[in-house]
């Protein structure tokens, strides 16, 4: 698949209420392959969104397929993993609902709310990096010093990456004073069917753009299928 980068601009008011209400960041739904109400497909998708919100809570990840042949569904959801099982619940609920809307009888979507990561296609897609897109959203604002709070973004991803991949859950927070313009927060997550290695190259891939696509912003995500990052001027993750 061809890959190809979109970027949004969002206000930060707006970031901030998504995160609270988890509404709709990001979907993506396949053009070419679709699928009928009376497919075996069908059935097995429904199946399989039930499998996901039942399984995922648990841990903040659950992957599985349902059916067989043409008619087999993969899917995997992810919560991020600085929030409580209950709202990971809540998210995927959410998500689930919202991939069937926004990608009706497609055989593969993925959607993300700013909690949770929902996707799933007709073939098997675990342990595999998805790098097919990648979708920079960025605060409206910048800072006079860009080149600085590029490079400070820079170190602090690349050591939350250091972190990430070599714990179970693929994921880290974290925190660097930047003198004048205040404290910078990251985060950065990655699907925990990818191994550690493959988690550290996903996750590296999206940082390399980082200076292309949110230069000198003061708060910026990524939005990708198999991990996400984001880095803002204040807190905006549990830390608990």
């Amino acid at each position: 698949m061809k890959k190809f980068l979109i970027i949004l601009v969002l206000l930060l008011a707006h970031c901030c209420s998504a995160a609270t209400s988890h509404s709709p960041v990001l979907s993506s739904c396949s053009s070419s392959r679709n699928y009928s109400s009376d497919d075996q497909f069908s059935t097995s998708l429904s199946e399989l969104m039930r499998l996901l919100l039942q399984e995922a809570p648990t841990i903040g990840f659950g992957l599985g397929s349902i059916g067989h042949g043409e008619g087999r569904a993969f899917g995997l959801a992810m919560c991020r993993g600085d929030i409580t099982s209950s709202d990971c619940t809540a998210c995927i609920h959410e998500a689930n609902d919202h991939i069937i809307h926004h990608c009706p009888f497609r055989k593969e979507a993925k959607i993300w709310l700013d909690h949770c990561l929902v996707r799933y296609a007709d073939r098997e897609f675990f342990g595999e990096i998805d790098d097919s897109q990648k979708f920079y959203v960025t605060d409206n604002r910048t800072v006079l010093q860009k080149s600085v709070l590029d490079t400070k973004v820079e170190e602090l991803m690349k050591r939350l990456v250091k972190t990430a991949y070599l714990t179970p859950l693929l994921f880290a927070t974290g925190d660097m004073q930047l003198g004048g313009m205040g404290e910078l927060f990251g985060l950065v997550q990655c699907t925990k069917d990818l191994s550690g290695g493959d988690c550290k190259r996903c996750l590296n891939a999206a940082i390399a753009k980082l200076p292309s696509y949110c230069h000198g912003v003061r708060g910026g995500s990524v939005f990708g299928g198999s991990c996400n990052l984001r880095y803002e001027l204040y807190p905006f993750y549990d830390s608990s």
